[in-house]
């Protein structure tokens, strides 16, 4: 799960390092060679993809029977005190990008978020972070 200083541009994207063996690497840079792929970076890219279509529907299974929201969302001091007012507590499953805005403070984040789940990037402010450090799952 990346960390991001909240002042910082919100990710699009990050960074995986690979080890690929020295013979799959000699033929994919021969067909970057052959401009097959402007570089090996478009490769994995278009790589990865192409494994993500043949597992869409895997995923879209996954991703309904536990229950993540898919993209960005963002969880904002009046919503989580809305759900403070009402009682509620809030477990977050999200798939992409979950943010909690900076101006959320730690006991808040604490009284309502029940668990946090990210398979992707959660961005919060630090005391936020170590104030729910034991309802973070990885």
């Amino acid at each position: 799960m990346k960390t991001v200083s909240q002042s910082q541009r919100l990710p699009d994207s990050d960074k995986v390092t690979v080890n690929v063996g020295l013979v799959d690497l000699a033929q994919l840079d021969l067909l970057v060679e052959e401009g097959f792929y402007s570089n090996r970076t478009d490769f994995v890219r278009t790589a990865i993809r192409n494994q993500l279509q043949v597992h869409a529907d895997a995923i879209r299974q996954t991703v309904t029977r536990k229950r993540y929201v898919m993209g960005m969302y963002r969880y904002s001091r009046h919503e989580l005190t809305e759900l403070a007012a009402s009682g509620q507590r809030l477990e977050i499953h999200v798939l992409g990008l979950a943010l909690i805005e900076d101006d959320v403070p730690a006991a808040l984040a604490r009284e309502v978020i029940a668990s946090i789940q990210v398979l992707g990037a959660f961005i919060a402010p630090p005391a936020v972070r170590e104030a729910l450090a034991d309802r973070i799952q990885s």
